[in-house]
């Protein structure tokens, strides 16, 4: 049983799906390169590498911390369109009338984690987040709203979608683990992570 508002839809895409939007991901990657984000503050670098598409893209750096802006941060290009795969994805799943601002797009080696946060820089917290897998699968954390709240832990798969939304919103999440060689998507294994968002009130 996951928290209100917390949904786990398994194997929402098969595997020529999953071919499909991979090759998507791919050509923005050649357009908008993945680079290694800051922590605010320590200037430590995260685990995974991430890039953006859509009119905004979510950053981080130690100078100027967690935000939306429309460029890219080492190529200073604005972001690559978001494809229309994953817009349909958005449709499909979202159950909001306004399209998504942002995807971020995370990529997570063997080893790479992500701990326990919420998705609350955006100025719109009405539109869910939506969230889909690819490659290797992953234990999936997550909490309440609350910091100290307890924590529920499901093991995602390529082609599986999560969605907060309405109470589930502003849940605490995170990675846990990469469970490699559990998926053939990537050649050379590792989970993508794809996170769509409204940022800016429709």
């Amino acid at each position: 049983m996951l928290p209100d508002g917390v949904q786990h839809i398994a194997m929402c895409l098969n595997i020529d799906e999953q071919v499909a939007l991979l090759k998507d991901i791919r050509a923005i990657v050649a357009e908008a390169p993945l680079y290694i984000p800051c922590m605010p503050k320590t200037g430590k670098p995260m685990s995974v590498r991430m890039t953006n598409c859509g009119p905004l893209g979510w950053v981080t750096d130690k100078e100027n911390g967690y935000r939306y802006q429309a460029t890219h941060p080492v190529t200073r290009n604005l972001w690559p369109a978001m494809p229309a795969s994953l817009m349909a994805l958005w449709h499909k799943y979202a159950n909001y009338p306004h399209p998504p601002e942002a995807c971020l797009i995370n990529f997570y080696e063997q080893g790479a984690k992500m701990g326990l946060h919420q998705d609350k820089d955006e100025a719109n917290f009405d539109a869910p987040v939506v969230s889909i897998s690819l490659g290797d699968d992953c234990l999936f954390r997550v909490g309440g709203p609350e910091r100290g709240s307890s924590t529920k832990s499901i093991r995602l798969a390529s082609g599986d979608v999560i969605v907060l939304g309405g109470k589930g919103r502003l849940n605490y999440h995170g990675v846990d683990r990469i469970y490699p060689n559990t998926s053939p998507l990537l050649k050379n294994g590792g989970r993508i992570n794809l996170t769509m968002r409204r940022v800016t009130p429709a």
